[in-house]
């Protein structure tokens, strides 16, 4: 019998029918594989490791029992920032003797200033006279950080806000985040407008209310929150190579901390730690380690941000880059055993030193 060799796929017989739909299921296979190994490759970060900062902490009753009104008092006024209030853990948090919670948890006694504003019955200087009578988070920036750390201490995250770049900047607690979102009470199933990158790679989007009580009660998703201020490093991440902040793939957080560590630029841990979570391959430890790596961090040679070069490389050519450090006069090999006149002015240096960041075989980062 003569089998006709078009119509034999992967050692089996098959009619002509079946040939052509097993190579379209090849196809479909190979396509998914690619795409399975893309994904592979990201490196994206989970959720967050480091669980929010709660605390049961009794907030004791600074004034005598009958200054406080409770909730319900403060609902008649305020039934926007009541509701949204209501739906956050700061609402549950549990009730111990002499201790108050709910509205003036925050705020302080709240009687005179009820008493006031009902009294004030329109009037629009009486009712100013009657806002001064409670905490309203109007003072400077480091009386409204202090009411919120009276809790916010029991995670390290916190504890070190006082030091932090965002206290000596005059940023405080609600700049970021907000205890009722009032603007989510207006649109619950709104979304917010995605950034470019966002929409092409389809991030998905919560409705605002949802997003808003599940990041930390910020005001905006990151990175949109984190631009209002640092608008040169959103520059930085419009550049050709950057980290996938952009496309919802990292978070800024999953690098800094916006509450303050000892670490260089408030990185979450020292130096390149922060980036070998993500990049562990270049963790080492290594019998020969690149010096740089070790002194400076991967800064020395990258820009983490964005960079017009590949790899986020510093310089636009890898060579320049390598002899900021590896330089010698002309006429000597000391530093280098092929001088700027030579090779190395004109090619890649890991085109020969290809395992830059570490080696455990060759000093000289020879592969």
């Amino acid at each position: 019998m003569c089998i006709d060799p078009d119509l034999v796929w992967d050692g089996l017989m098959t009619t002509t029918g079946k040939h052509t739909l097993g190579l379209v299921k090849l196809s479909v296979v190979l396509t998914a594989v690619a795409l399975a190994g893309t994904v592979a490759m990201a490196q994206t970060l989970p959720a967050s490791k480091v669980p929010a900062s709660v605390t049961t902490k009794a907030i004791p009753q600074k004034s005598p029992a009958a200054d406080y009104v409770g909730n319900d008092r403060c609902r008649r006024c305020h039934k926007s920032e009541f509701t949204e209030f209501g739906k956050t853990v700061h609402a549950s948090l549990p009730q111990h003797k002499d201790s108050v919670v709910g509205c003036e948890m925050c705020h302080g006694a709240g009687k005179a200033h009820a008493d006031g504003q009902e009294a004030s019955h329109g009037d629009e200087a009486k009712s100013a006279a009657a806002n001064k009578l409670i905490f309203a988070f109007k003072g400077n920036s480091k009386v409204n950080s202090e009411r919120c750390l009276v809790c916010h201490q029991s995670s390290k995250q916190q504890s070190q806000f006082d030091h932090s770049s965002h206290a000596q900047q005059g940023v405080a607690c609600l700049d970021c985040h907000s205890i009722h979102l009032v603007e989510a009470s207006d649109n619950p199933k709104g979304e917010a407008i995605q950034s470019a990158q966002a929409k092409f790679f389809s991030v998905p989007a919560l409705p605002e209310e949802n997003r808003w009580l599940h990041s930390s009660l910020l005001k905006k998703n990151q990175p949109e929150l984190c631009y209002q201020c640092h608008a040169n490093v959103k520059a930085a991440f419009a550049l050709p190579t950057h980290h996938r902040v952009p496309e919802g793939a990292m978070k800024c957080t999953d690098c800094h901390s916006p509450h303050g560590t000892s670490n260089q630029h408030e990185l979450q841990q020292l130096a390149s730690e922060t980036c070998t979570q993500c990049h562990a391959e270049k963790r080492g430890p290594f019998v020969f380690e690149h010096a740089a790596s070790r002194v400076e961090g991967c800064t020395a040679c990258h820009t983490p941000h964005g960079s017009t070069s590949k790899m986020l490389l510093a310089r636009r050519e890898e060579r320049t880059l390598c002899i900021q450090c590896h330089v010698g006069k002309p006429t000597t090999t000391a530093l280098m055993p092929h001088n700027i006149q030579s090779f190395q002015a004109n090619g890649a240096c890991t085109r020969c030193h290809s395992v830059i960041h570490g080696s455990n075989s060759d000093r000289n980062f020879l592969n």
